[in-house]
């Protein structure tokens, strides 16, 4: 009987470390272009300010632990550290914000436990929350976006851009008598705070409101960006698909009960963090769960999360924090949903080894 030479489709090399990174920094690409073009050039003055400061505390840290600084600064971990935490911090915090937010993150979050590979939690996640809780007013500094109805407003140019991050507001509103018009709240900011107005009144009457068109126009450029990892095997779609899904069965649910009072999921899902978290923090494969039962229950408890804090909780957004709640249960989770092993009847999930071998 002659023997058959088949190949298997086998991987042809290791995927390395370095080259997932590459490919998660270049699908942040949509949305960092985005950003800057709805809300100035303050997104991209943070992805570079945050970029250096990661990179270089980063090697010091490393050098201090006595390994070869070069090989593990390669693997482009902190860099896209960096350009997460740029892209969620707003466009006009000052770089005392920006810094404080990567050195908790480099520092405190990743190399104080060891490194990549090592960190319970989300890196990015800590600092941005350090960040929310300790500096509050210049975490709610939006710039204002383009009006995708026709009258554009005048965004800060480079340069006065940088002379905010940099310096003072004084001197903008110096040489711009117009400056009110540059920073408003978050749409989700101020449906939180509407002041007794229904939601449809808050429609009607807010200029920012108006405006959120921007956002979903962001919200699409990191849809865009997630599906292209989706696409290239990164990760599978369990965590993104279960957050999104979660949290808009959730907050559809309350908006059917009392419109005037819940926003509609369009909202939850659009004007937020909810795609940024949903692509490219919720699917971290350090800090959140690994089997693919166990993504599901991850992602379904961030999402749950995320609308109980926005909607009866202090903050407006509430990514970080339920991202963080849900690193703590993740070994948790996995330990109840393991796959079956090949070979055996029913996966061995939360109890001892047993012999259940078929």
């Amino acid at each position: 009987m002659p023997h058959i030479r088949i190949s298997s489709p086998h991987v042809q090399r290791p995927t390395k470390t370095a080259d997932i990174m590459r490919l998660v920094i270049i699908a942040t690409l949509p949305g960092l272009f985005g950003m800057t073009f709805f809300f100035g050039w303050g997104t991209l003055i943070n992805v570079v300010l945050a970029s250096v400061m990661a990179i270089s505390l980063e090697a010091i840290c490393i050098k201090l632990r006595r390994r070869p600084v070069l090989f593990y600064v390669r693997d482009n971990s902190a860099l896209l550290t960096a350009i997460l935490l740029a892209l969620a911090l707003p466009p006009f915090a000052p770089w005392w914000v920006t810094a404080t937010a990567v050195f908790v993150a480099i520092v405190i979050a990743k190399q104080i436990y060891g490194g990549l590979g090592q960190n319970p939690f989300n890196p990015a996640m800590v600092g941005y929350a350090l960040v929310l809780i300790s500096f509050p007013v210049e975490m709610t500094r939006w710039t204002a976006p383009f009006d995708l109805n026709g009258n554009t407003w005048e965004v800060l140019g480079f340069a006065d851009t940088l002379t905010v991050i940099f310096g003072s507001w004084q001197e903008i509103i110096q040489a711009h008598p117009y400056i009110d018009s540059f920073t408003s709240a978050t749409p989700l900011d101020t449906l939180k705070h509407r002041n007794g107005l229904t939601v449809e009144e808050v429609w009607q009457s807010s200029e920012v409101m108006a405006n959120v068109g921007a956002w979903y126009a962001v919200s699409l450029c990191y849809f865009v960006g997630g599906i292209f990892l989706i696409y290239r095997k990164i990760y599978t779609w369990h965590a993104p698909l279960t957050l999104l899904i979660t949290l808009a069965l959730i907050s559809a649910i309350f908006f059917a009960i009392d419109p005037d009072n819940y926003a509609d999921p369009l909202i939850h899902l659009t004007t937020g963090a909810t795609m940024l978290g949903a692509f490219f923090i919720v699917t971290d494969p350090v800090s959140s769960a690994t089997s693919n039962r166990g993504k599901v229950v991850f992602a379904a408890g961030i999402a749950i999360l995320v609308y109980i804090v926005r909607t009866w909780g202090n903050y407006p957004d509430a990514l970080a924090f339920a991202v963080m709640l849900m690193n703590l249960c993740a070994p948790f989770i996995d330990q109840y949903t393991q796959p079956r092993s090949y070979g055996y009847k029913k996966p061995n999930s939360g109890q001892p080894s047993k012999e259940n071998h078929s």
